[in-house]
């Protein structure tokens, strides 16, 4: 006849004594994996952002970049405001360097959360000390360079015209 498992274990700790007293020292964790390439990105960009290549446009131009492979009916589409706007981000009032990391900190934040289209609201410039669209130029540079971006435009008047963008976020 075929022994059950609590069986064969009772006959295997047969003779075994409970220890009283357990003094086993326990292994200290493991450090946290240093994210060095996070960290040389985080450099990449700080040198960009501290750098005198600036291109500002003017007020009146409108955004509009679609990344390679996507069809270019999706830009028409986003661009007639076709997509829901599920999230929204507005800069109004930040410098550079702070917008940048809230803009990869917000399509991060979307991208985990499924959102598929987004505005963000970059101002027109006229609070800025030269009145002109400062955070436009250098969102329009900083959307292009992230992956999950498939398009950007600019949005419609109601939606804040060319302070504004709709941003397509790549699905995770």
């Amino acid at each position: 006849m075929k022994k059950s498992d609590s069986e064969i274990f009772r006959e295997a700790m047969e003779g075994v004594k409970q220890l009283k007293n357990n003094k086993i020292i326990p292994e200290k964790p493991q450090p946290s994996p240093i994210p060095k390439q996070r960290y040389l990105d985080e450099i990449l960009v700080r040198e960009e952002m501290l750098s005198d290549n600036h291109s500002y446009l003017e007020t009146g131009d409108e955004l509009s970049f679609i990344r390679a492979g996507v069809q270019h009916k999706v830009l028409k589409k986003l661009q007639r405001g076709h997509f829901s706007i599920e999230a929204e981000l507005d800069l109004h009032g930040m410098i550079a360097r702070i917008a940048h990391l809230e803009v990869a900190k917000f399509l991060r934040q979307c991208q985990n959360y499924d959102i598929r289209c987004a505005r963000i609201i970059h101002g027109k410039g006229y609070g800025s000390w030269q009145k002109q669209p400062i955070l436009k130029s250098k969102l329009n540079k900083w959307l292009q360079q992230r992956d999950e971006v498939l398009a950007f435009c600019s949005a419609r008047p109601m939606d804040g015209g060319t302070g504004a963008v709709y941003v397509l976020i790549r699905y995770k």
